[in-house]
């Protein structure tokens, strides 16, 4: 609890205390034979106590011309009580409305404190290194791009930038719920808000501190509860017209069925209070924002920063999710995947990768380097170039490259520049590109060559359709073949290959063209080329965006790493946020519309209508604490 919390914590002890020997005295009837201005004056002390700051609210908001709030509701339906002689009642109105108000306060305090930990992730300082090699603490502010900074073990990194010196595990699970470190080295780059696990790592600076990905979050962290749902929206509206309807009411009741001569007047007197207390509308305009703020929280903690609580609300309706493929569905990184040695030449894989490799070698082709990295990786050592004739290799334009190796001519490309023998055929090129290789004019065998798909995007699909996504589609400007086959590997049936990033949008508007059913379409995206698409579909959610600044802008949710299953969580927190607030929504108000009934008739007391407001709005704040739950 907060200082002031805990005062007013102390406060509410103290006035159960004397309300429970009030009680005690009225019940045996000690306080009876005193005179009324004698029993008002004890009642008033407690409440007072108890009741000052909301009376001094309400008089703060009258004179502003915030005259319908429920400061003013609890004032003017105590004062009523008082002035009825229910002086019991008008304590326990005020006192149980106070332990409402610190429970919510207590309740919102919680509900923030999942978002508050993400805010934590601010470097307070940066180690700059001068050029004289002196070390000063400077704020992140003020590091300049291209400056060396120095981090230590246990340090947050305080901008992007590259590490220059030093190998180390850091720690990003403040940004992407990952408990995994990652291990950095030189070349690598880091991002701001990562924590230096050990070892010692100087970086340069990338960007300045207001560009870097830690600032980027906290501007939208900070921003997010300016976004409403519509069902905030609507309780802002409601709430507006609702209050000064019912206190209308209440006066009418109060003043019309006297004149009439149905009822006493201390009577409707009473009735108008009942009706004051239940209608203070704080159930609902405390735990639906608390509700979506709960969401939101459970989805930071998962490392996924929704931007907004319309945001969640719209991915409680996603029934269509729309993948890119190169960098969400796979690493966008070449690699060799098969080493087919010819069947009879006698060569082995190693043998087949060996020459392919020195023929690569002095080629800056993007698959040249996946067959260098992949000779590299399984030789820990480079290609040994001495049996290449440098001076007799050239590229030969959309078929591969040639060169001699060991003196004797070696080919390296697609089956324009080989000739395949029919009796092995071409290979299948859905796996990926394929590089065949001939030497001395005998086909050798092929290397096949494919973008790897990401770890888990098998189970990720399926887990989006478990929760009953209807259609999961994949959209790419590769060929039908490599598309085909991708999707059908990790489960997605609906494939649109050949597409450039303005055919993307196109194809996303077709699938938004479907009428207003009330479900939501997200598109998936790696946030660097498909920031147009992801800013046209109902949902747009960047994957893969440490550093990623197009994902930040320009995604509506954004997913801190590259695990596609954190799709279908942040999916299941938005469909239990919307259903909580749609329970507190209800359950609010059945029960004051029953309980306004029955004070309008005669047939409740106060002691309902107390629990009408304040009971109800502990049980749907109790409620909307659920969401903060992640399981």
């Amino acid at each position: 609890m907060t200082k002031k919390q805990k005062k007013v914590r102390n406060r509410i002890f103290i006035v159960l205390c004397m309300f429970a020997v009030l009680m005690v005295l009225e019940k045996t009837g000690i306080l009876s034979p005193l005179p009324w201005f004698l029993q008002l004056a004890i009642f008033l002390v407690p409440y007072i106590i108890i009741g000052y700051d909301v009376i001094r609210k309400a008089v703060i908001n009258i004179s502003h011309g915030q005259v319908f709030d429920e400061n003013f509701l609890m004032m003017i339906a105590t004062f009523g009580a008082f002035g009825i002689g229910e002086y019991s009642e008008a304590l326990a109105v005020m006192l149980f409305y106070q332990v409402g108000e610190l429970f919510q306060s207590v309740a919102v305090a919680k509900s923030r404190q999942s978002i508050s930990d993400l805010m934590s992730i601010a470097p307070e300082y940066a180690n700059l290194i001068a050029e004289d090699g002196s070390i000063s603490e400077v704020d992140p502010e003020e590091v300049s791009v291209g400056d060396l900074l120095l981090i230590r073990a246990g340090e947050k990194i305080p901008v992007d930038g590259t590490v220059t010196e030093g190998e180390s595990f850091v720690d990003t699970a403040a940004l992407t719920g990952e408990s995994v470190p990652r291990r950095v080295q030189k070349n690598d780059a880091v991002i701001s808000g990562c924590v230096n696990g050990e070892g010692i790592l100087k970086i340069r600076v990338d960007k300045a501190y207001e560009d870097s990905t830690v600032a980027r979050i906290l501007e939208l962290v900070e921003n997010a509860s300016n976004k409403k749902s519509r069902m905030e929206n609507f309780i802002t509206r409601f709430a507006r017209y609702y209050t000064p309807v019912v206190t209308i009411g209440a006066v009418l009741l109060a003043v019309l069925p006297p004149l009439f001569g149905q009822i006493p007047f201390s009577d409707s007197i009473r009735r108008a209070c009942i009706f004051l207390i239940v209608s203070c509308p704080c159930a609902l305009v405390i735990s639906v924002p608390l509700g979506f703020f709960g969401g939101i929280g459970a989805s930071s903690r998962k490392g996924v920063l929704v931007k907004g609580s319309n945001f969640l609300e719209a991915a409680a309706l996603i029934d269509t999710v729309v993948f890119d493929k190169t960098g969400t569905i796979t690493r966008g990184e070449f690699r060799v995947s098969e080493i087919i040695p010819a069947s009879g030449s006698g060569i082995s894989e190693k043998e087949l990768l060996t020459m392919a490799a020195a023929g690569e070698a002095f080629s800056n082709h993007p698959i040249a380097r996946s067959i260098i990295q992949c000779y590299t990786e399984k030789n820990a050592a480079a290609p040994d170039t001495a049996p290449i004739d440098n001076s007799r290799t050239r590229e030969v334009p959309g078929k591969g490259l040639s060169t001699y190796y060991n003196g004797k001519e070696l080919l390296l490309g697609n089956s324009r520049l080989i000739d395949v023998p029919a009796s092995i055929g071409l290979i299948d090129e859905s796996a990926g590109t394929v590089i065949y290789v001939s030497y001395d004019g005998t086909y050798m065998g092929a290397i096949v060559i494919a973008d790897q798909i990401k770890t888990g995007v098998k189970e990720a699909i399926a887990s989006l359709y478990a929760i009953g996504v209807k259609r999961a589609v994949m959209l790419t400007g590769d060929n039908e073949d490599i598309a085909r086959h991708v999707a059908d590997k990790v489960g997605i049936n609906d494939v649109k290959a050949g597409l450039l990033p303005a055919d993307k949008v196109s194809a996303v508007e077709k699938m938004l063209d479907r009428g207003d059913n009330g479900n939501r379409l997200a598109f998936v995206g790696d946030g660097i080329n498909d920031a147009p698409v992801l800013m046209r579909a109902d949902v747009g959610i960047a994957m893969g965006s440490l550093g990623s600044d197009a994902a930040i802008e320009a995604a509506d949710i954004v997913i801190m790493d590259d695990d596609l299953n954190k799709i279908s969580s942040v999916i299941k927190i938005a469909r239990k946020t919307v259903r909580i607030v749609k329970e507190n929504i209800v359950f609010a108000l059945a029960v004051k519309l029953i309980i306004l009934i029955l004070g309008a008739l005669g047939l409740t007391t106060m002691w309902l209508a107390v629990f009408g407001d304040v009971g109800v709005a502990v049980i749907a704040i109790l409620n909307s604490m659920r969401a903060l739950e992640d399981k």
